[in-house]
C-alpha cells in the first residue's frame, strides 16, 4: 500500500526483455539504502517488487500482464520514473491510499494553462471513468491527486508548482500516456450501486448524477 506522494524521481539505467516480461534497472542514489530484496515499490504508481539492490541501482522483474495493462512497456535507458516506497505502520498517509494497481492507461488531452493554475485534462476509457467521482482521489503514475471536472470520456486535475516540479508528470507532453488507478472507495461505492442496479453501469452514473457525485 502507498499514499501516491513521490518520494524521488529515478533514472531508468536498462529495459531488457526477459522470460514472461521485462527486466528494469532503476538508478536513484541513496534511495535504496534499507530496501530488503523482496520489498515493494511503486514505479510510475505500478507495484513491483525489488529483485537486486546494488546501492546506487536496483532491478525489478515486470511480468507480461503489467506490460500489457501499464505504461512500463514503452519505459527505455535514459526514463525517468515517480518512485515511492510501501508505507509502513505509524506513517502518515498525507495523499490517499494508492495500492499500486493499475486500472487503465489515459492519456494526456490537453493543459490548460493560466495565471491562476495549470489544468490537466486525460482521456480515459469508459470502463475506467466510472470511478472517477468529482472532488475524489485519483492516482496518475502514482500521484496523489484530486480531480477537478468530469466529463463523459475525459477528466482533470489541476496541479500545482511543486508537483509539477517534484514528479514526471511536468514533462509529459499532449498524447503522452500515463497510468491511473481509480480510488478503492470510489471503486467500492460503484460496484456496490451496480449489483443493487442490476449491473447495468448507465443506472449507477444515474444514481451518483442524482446524488450529486457526478
Amino acid at each position: 500500500m502507498f499514499s501516491g506522494i513521490i518520494d524521488c524521481i529515478g533514472e531508468i539505467v536498462d529495459a531488457t526483455s526477459a522470460p514472461g516480461g521485462m527486466r528494469l534497472k532503476v538508478r536513484a542514489p541513496g534511495y535504496w539504502r534499507g530496501v530488503a530484496l523482496g520489498a515493494s515499490i511503486a514505479i510510475d504508481g505500478v507495484c513491483l517488487t525489488a529483485t537486486t539492490n546494488d546501492g546506487d541501482c536496483a532491478t525489478f522483474d515486470v511480468v507480461a500482464e503489467t506490460l500489457r495493462r501499464t505504461t512500463l512497456g514503452a519505459l527505455r535507458a535514459g526514463g525517468r520514473v515517480n518512485l515511492q516506497k510501501s508505507l509502513k505502520a505509524g506513517d502518515p498517509i498525507d495523499g490517499h491510499f494508492v495500492q499500486g494497481h493499475v486500472d487503465a492507461v489515459a492519456k494526456v488531452e490537453r493543459v490548460e494553462q493560466s495565471p491562476e493554475e495549470s489544468m490537466w485534462w486525460f482521456a480515459l476509457d469508459a470502463g475506467a471513468m466510472r470511478y472517477v467521482i468529482p472532488k475524489g482521489s485519483i492516482a496518475i503514475d502514482g500521484i496523489s491527486l484530486t480531480v477537478a471536472n468530469r466529463r463523459d470520456d475525459c477528466f482533470s486535475v489541476a496541479l500545482i508548482p511543486t508537483t509539477l516540479e517534484r514528479t514526471t508528470l511536468g514533462k509529459k507532453q499532449a498524447g503522452a500516456q500515463v497510468n491511473i488507478e481509480t480510488d478503492i472507495l470510489s471503486r467500492t461505492i460503484v460496484q456496490h450501486l451496480q449489483t443493487i442496479a442490476g449491473g447495468d453501469p448507465q443506472a449507477v452514473v444515474e444514481r451518483l448524477r442524482r446524488s450529486g457525485q457526478a
